[in-house]
């Protein structure tokens, strides 16, 4: 009962229908409630940076991420786009001596930076060591992982000669030196869905010319 004497009471069926109602609100697209119109034009900027060694000038989107300039832009397609959203590490090349999840990254944030990507490590004639070993020790079955874990692997024996520690690293420690615990805590942003971690750590292991 309310102040007035009346009888608030729902049934069951009115009690199911208000909330199926809330629930319709809730779902509409935020796009209902946004001030911004949906066909706002781009912002268009310049970008300029060394990728593979040669310098790319390009006019794009500023939301544009790096691995679609790389991909649809500039036509190097060997860094996938996986999950998109950072967590599988198709997507990972080099940005000066550092590995990045290109996928994460703005081309913008990158003006005048030194990219490497898996076609810049090597050739089919000049293989890069890591490749090589790869090649050798059977690191893949589909193979598109295998550009991201290529990539991140050559950075992480760079990091651990230039003393960057990871969360399994007591002290700091040469790449001959890499322990399996340490290579697959460093590796660990790099998903295989094939299972052929063992073979990639076999590849890393003998690049590193550790006994793993």
């Amino acid at each position: 009962m309310d102040d007035d004497g009346k009888d608030l009471t729902l049934t069951r069926r009115e009690l199911l229908i208000a909330g199926a109602a809330s629930v319709a609100v809730s779902a509409l697209p935020a796009s209902l409630y946004a001030q911004t119109p949906a066909d706002a034009p781009p912002v268009v900027t310049k970008v300029s940076f060394e990728v593979n060694g040669q310098v790319r000038n390009l006019e794009l989107d500023a939301r544009t991420t790096l691995l679609d300039a790389l991909r649809e832009h500039l036509h190097l397609t060997g860094s996938k786009k996986g999950c998109d959203h950072g967590q599988c590490g198709a997507c990972t090349v080099i940005a000066g001596d550092r590995r990045i999840l290109s996928c994460l990254t703005l081309a913008v944030m990158h003006q005048g930076d030194r990219i490497t990507t898996i076609e810049g490590l090597g050739t089919p004639d000049h293989l890069h060591p890591m490749q090589a070993a790869f090649i050798k020790h059977d690191g893949y079955q589909c193979g598109y992982c295998t550009p991201g874990q290529i990539c991140s692997a050559v950075a992480m024996l760079g990091e651990i000669k230039a003393g960057i520690p990871s969360h399994a690293t007591s002290d700091l420690i040469a790449p001959a030196q890499l322990t399996g615990p340490e290579l697959r805590e460093r590796m660990s942003g790099n998903i295989c869905r094939c299972g052929a971690y063992s073979n990639i750590a076999d590849a890393i292991s003998e690049v590193a010319g550790s006994k793993g």
